[in-house]
């Protein structure tokens, strides 16, 4: 069993930047992939980025390659969400997300946080 809390959420004005943090709970944390995903209102939730479980490995959607960057501190429990250079069209709720394995797939991932808001201004 994980558990997952997200935080970090807010409002920036466009160009700006956010860290989103998400705490996990369970000795089994480490051995889990993890993503992120958002969901924008009227909109299905999406894949913004993945982790290995051992960080050796992510994946973006194309709409934030080169923007965002995940990682994760498996001491602490921990997944990050590095976000510049936003946009109003990143405007969502943001979820992480855990999965046995790296995928974009939200069908794949079995425990979910309960988000966090990030509302871009133009």
């Amino acid at each position: 069993q994980v558990q997952l809390v997200e935080s970090g959420g807010g409002l920036v004005q466009a160009g700006g930047s956010l860290r989103l943090s998400c705490a996990a709970s369970g000795r089994t944390f480490s051995s889990y992939a993890m993503g992120w995903f958002r969901q924008a209102p009227g909109k299905d939730r999406e894949f913004v980025a993945a982790i290995r479980w051992n960080g050796g490995s992510t994946n973006y959607a194309d709409s934030v390659k080169g923007r965002f960057t995940i990682s994760r501190d498996n001491a602490k429990n921990m997944v990050y969400l590095q976000m510049n250079s936003l946009k109003p069209e990143d405007t969502a709720v943001f979820y992480c997300a855990a999965s046995r394995f790296m995928n974009s797939d939200p069908a794949e991932y079995v425990y979910w946080g309960q988000g966090t808001q990030v509302t871009v201004s133009s």
